[in-house]
């Protein structure tokens, strides 16, 4: 066998779905499109910030020969039932299970350590070097992935396989080994629109590209006020966002669970909402601290909480609401419940009203001013209509 053979039975044997190679050459065709996007002020700033190094695998590895790149699919459904017992969040699929970043790091470290021990002398085993990556590196994953025939970039911006559709976590490896690279494979999307189309945001631009501040997925992951457009239409999903992978052709009746670490437990991925809005540090920890979803912290998800408690109209939960807004001491936390108050309380305007221009007075942040005020706005909106039906 050659050591290209090797590594790919025990890819298997590791619990690898699909491994393929590419050369390291520099991604020249990405140039245009990064520059224009950064240009744009398309990107998340979540990305690898030099563009340079994410084009030329040698601005960061010494003599790159090849790449090596892996994807693990990942569970669509979940086992359990989920609960009607009371109102619940959810978390996009990509984030159930254990962070995905430890699982495929674990993974490219023990087939980094077999390779090693192919080595045939001493002296070519000091000499191999390697650079694993996961989404937080300076390759584009996607990229890399396709150059090693994995699948293609769809419109979507995501990496489609033939057998897991989209539904795969990336990793690759960065080496001075010269191994024989795999066919790239051609783009499949045809004149299939559907994810551009069903993109409630219309952050995709169509070409595989997007404007990722206009992403929900990007969204649910600031730590700022969350603009109003977007509010609504996350709905019930306080992290990430799906769409664009469930109306896909390709992810149609792909549903995948190789892999324990990555199944998902119904009340981490699917959390009631209003204890959500107490939660200590420790029990964030312990609930969410191994999700991928818990990289931002609390905050976002605590701020991501109240909106959809507003966007599925839990008025049971204007009592836990409020004490966000008169007891938190975070100005976005305080910010989102007036919103969130001014959208649920319109059933008793009069009292809500009363308690918003009480906040009005004591409050001293404006960004958290300018939710109060259309909050209270609303509400008066509301007590004014019905005092003209009573006319």
């Amino acid at each position: 066998m050659s050591l290209k053979e090797k590594i790919i039975a025990e890819s298997k044997r590791l619990g690898i779905d699909k491994i393929g190679f590419a050369s390291a050459e520099p991604f020249l065709a990405l140039e245009p499109s990064l520059r224009e996007q950064k240009a744009k002020g398309h990107t998340s700033g979540f990305e690898h910030p030099v563009i340079e190094e994410r084009i030329y695998p040698e601005r960061t590895f010494e003599n790159p020969q090849t790449i090596i790149a892996i994807a693990l699919a990942y569970p669509t459904k979940i086992k359990e039932k989920v609960p009607r017992d009371e109102k619940r969040g959810m978390f996009a699929r990509a984030s159930w299970g254990i962070d995905y970043h430890d699982i495929l790091r674990e993974r490219l470290d023990r087939l980094i350590a077999f390779i090693k021990e192919q080595a045939q002398t001493m002296e070519e085993q000091v000499e191999w070097r390697f650079a694993p990556q996961v989404d937080t590196g300076e390759l584009v994953d996607v990229a890399a992935a396709q150059r090693a025939g994995l699948g293609f970039i769809g419109r979507n911006g995501l990496l489609i396989t033939e057998e897991f559709g989209s539904f795969v976590y990336l990793g690759e490896i960065v080496t001075n080994i010269s191994l024989e690279p795999d066919e790239e494979v051609p783009f499949g999307c045809g004149d299939c629109m559907r994810c551009v189309t069903a993109c409630p945001t219309k952050a995709l631009l169509g070409d595989g590209r997007m404007n990722a501040q206009r992403c929900l997925s990007y969204q649910t992951q600031t730590k700022g006020m969350m603009p109003e457009e977007y509010r609504k239409k996350m709905h019930n999903v306080i992290y990430g966002c799906d769409i664009c992978q469930l109306v896909c052709p390709y992810n149609r009746g792909k549903d995948f669970h190789f892999h324990q670490e990555m199944e998902p437990e119904v009340d981490t991925v699917y959390p009631k909402l209003q204890p959500m809005l107490s939660l200590s540090n420790k029990a964030f920890k312990e609930q969410f601290g191994h999700l991928s979803g818990s990289w931002r912290g609390k905050k976002p998800l605590q701020r991501n909480a109240i909106i959809a408690l507003a966007n599925v109209g839990d008025r049971s939960a204007l009592p836990a609401i409020w004490r966000c807004a008169t007891e938190d001491v975070r100005p976005v936390i305080r910010g989102t419940a007036y919103w969130a108050i001014g959208q649920l309380g319109v059933k008793e305007p009069e009292m809500w009203l009363e308690r918003l221009q009480r906040c009005a007075e004591l409050e001293p942040e404006e960004e958290a001013l300018q939710e109060l005020q259309p909050a209270i706005e609303r509400l008066q909106a509301v007590i004014t209509k019905k005092q003209e039906k009573e006319l």
